[in-house]
């Protein structure tokens, strides 16, 4: 990824282009595609509750362009090789000023789950995440029971710091959930050591 030391991520995301995948910024044409596939049962199971509807994903569009403005949010849309809208998304939320400390949120429809996408694009997403918004710390959150979500962030080499009693309502019970991190400091040795 190039970015020119003039390009400021707050006016805009670049594109990351891989080869199953492609991050871009979200767009209001994405709202109908990330409502009809983000409402299945297989993905609410893990996640907060998305939008509910092609407007309610609109808002959350303009919300995200608002936010990543500010230097407090970022949000890609996971376009898969071969489609034109998002079906999925990555997200960095602010924690400390700075983004010295920021919580990774993904979800992607379960029609692209094992096929490569997910795994790519969080590659292209921690590598933005960490060589140009400059994120000291990223932690991520997953219910114990995720299997595919818990296996995925081992893979990308996170690692379990904690477990957080009760802190996902899942149908009116709370669920414990892994606390992941993973230091920018320790991505960059990880990628510098990859074949």
């Amino acid at each position: 990824m190039t970015i020119l030391p003039d390009q400021d991520w707050r006016l805009g995301l670049p594109e990351l282009p891989g080869e199953r995948v492609t991050l871009r910024e979200l767009r209001l044409t994405d709202a109908l595609t990330l409502s009809s596939e983000l409402n299945a049962p297989e993905v609410r199971r893990f996640m907060w509750p998305p939008p509910s509807s092609e407007d309610a994903f609109a808002r959350f569009i303009d919300w995200a362009h608002r936010e990543r403005a500010t230097g407090r949010y970022v949000c890609y849309g996971i376009v898969p090789r071969g489609e034109t809208h998002a079906f999925g998304v990555f997200e960095l939320r602010q924690y400390q000023p700075g983004f010295l400390r920021g919580e990774l949120g993904f979800v992607l429809a379960p029609r692209f789950w094992g096929h490569g996408v997910f795994q790519e694009g969080a590659r292209l997403f921690l590598d933005f995440a960490v060589d140009v918004v400059k994120v000291h710390r990223i932690e991520m959150r997953s219910a114990i029971d995720n299997e595919r979500g818990n296996a995925v962030l081992s893979r990308l080499g996170a690692r379990v710091e904690g477990t957080l009693k009760e802190a996902f309502l899942r149908d009116q019970v709370f669920v414990d959930q892994y606390l992941w991190a993973i230091l920018g400091s320790r991505w960059r040795q990880m990628r510098q050591s990859a074949p």
